[in-house]
């Protein structure tokens, strides 16, 4: 799928959405502590790892990429089901951030992809952190 794309029903913001309102009163009522979902590029899964530490200490649900599809494995031998493979992830991750309450984006670096990820993020009306402030496409 490319970025950005309209949001579907499942996608629209809570208030415009009964589903988003569901989950957001199931989370109150389950007193989840806050889910936030790490975005980057996967040259920095190693600072993702690390950031994962420091939100996980601070409380919070860490969810994030765990696929590193630039490290060769037998899974993305084909080309053709790698391909396949980084689709189903991109829709995977992008539950992620429709899941997370807040998105930090771990890097020093926004490629598109990440870029189209913080616009997706913004547009579900997320707040998102960077740990490289001065990589915010939007500031």
């Amino acid at each position: 799928m490319s970025y950005p794309q309209p949001l579907t029903p499942e996608e629209e913001p809570a208030e415009e959405n009964p589903a988003e309102a569901e989950l957001a009163a199931a989370k109150l009522r389950l007193r989840l502590p806050p889910i936030v979902v790490i975005c980057g590029s996967a040259r920095f899964m190693t600072e993702m790892t690390e950031a994962d530490l420091r939100e996980t200490s601070a409380g919070r649900i860490v969810v994030k990429p765990a696929v590193d599809m630039k490290s060769p494995h037998g899974l993305r031998s084909d080309p053709v089901e790698a391909d396949a493979l980084k689709a189903r992830l991109g829709d995977l991750h992008r539950a992620k951030i429709r899941l997370a309450d807040e998105v930090l984006v771990v890097g020093a670096y926004v490629g598109d992809s990440t870029r189209a990820e913080i616009t997706y993020a913004r547009s579900l009306g997320k707040p998102v952190r960077f740990t490289h402030p001065e990589v915010d496409p939007g500031a």
